[in-house]
């Protein structure tokens, strides 16, 4: 009861929040200002972070940050929450996630996202929608942008093992190529915001992000394997799989 109470709270905080920071990017977008477009994401995403531990008392805990370079990077976290969707903003000087084309459709979030330089996919397009990417993603590693993306390609519950699509296995070639690191990312944020439902839950949530991947493994074709692994290396040394034990008692 508490946590649906939270999560009543958090909302009452987010939607305003959404629906104001949505139209100052519609007038955004108007007015050509797309200089401004990612700090203002960036700044909404600020904002929602904040609510989400005042409403819901949560607290972060990040450990590695100094694996991330200053320059273009590949990062490759797990995907549990929405909150995914938010915490790179905050983390990352100049982020771009690779996010499906049906999200740029979304009334007042959809023109921040464009506004911001996301990389927009179809994923229905096939070999073409693969193309599209790399190409996309090639122009925001030029601008020095750490891209993000989801090798699981959906939200999956916490302590789920979901094997990587083979989507990343091209990234990663090309990324090795040109000397882009690519960094694995472990989190347990689906144990606080879950990804469905409106309950929030306390406690302290936690990003464990690794050391780059080495050339062999990123050219690899057992990438997808290997970033199991790195994953469930980081969940136990961040003891996030402890955290997955603790809450199925």
């Amino acid at each position: 009861m508490i946590s649906f109470l939270r999560g009543i709270l958090f909302q009452i905080y987010f939607v305003p929040l959404t629906i104001i920071m949505g139209i100052g990017g519609i007038f955004l977008r108007i007015l050509r200002l797309h200089i401004l477009g990612l700090r203002y994401a960036q700044a909404w995403s600020a904002a929602t972070l904040w609510g989400f531990r005042l409403c819901c008392g949560v607290r972060f805990e990040i450990s590695g940050m100094e694996n991330i370079p200053t320059t273009a990077a590949l990062i490759a976290p797990q995907h549990q929450s929405f909150f995914d969707g938010f915490i790179w903003m905050i983390l990352l000087k100049n982020p771009a996630y690779v996010i499906k084309k049906e999200l740029v459709s979304i009334p007042l979030v959809g023109p921040m996202l464009v506004l911001s330089g996301m990389l927009p996919i179809d994923r229905s397009a096939g070999a073409k929608s693969l193309r599209l990417m790399q190409k996309t993603v090639q122009e925001a590693w030029k601008n020095q942008r750490e891209v993000i993306i989801f090798p699981q390609g959906t939200r999956t519950a916490p302590g789920e093992k979901v094997t990587p699509q083979k989507g990343i296995l091209a990234l990663s070639r090309i990324a090795a190529e040109e000397n882009i690191p690519l960094i694995p990312v472990a989190i347990n944020s689906g144990l606080f915001w879950p990804k469905s439902g409106l309950s929030k839950h306390k406690g302290t949530l936690k990003i464990a992000i690794g050391l780059p991947l080495d050339k062999e493994e990123m050219l690899s074709r057992q990438l997808p394997q290997i970033l199991e692994e790195k994953w469930e290396y980081l969940e136990k040394k961040s003891l996030i799989s402890q955290c997955y034990t603790q809450h199925m008692q």
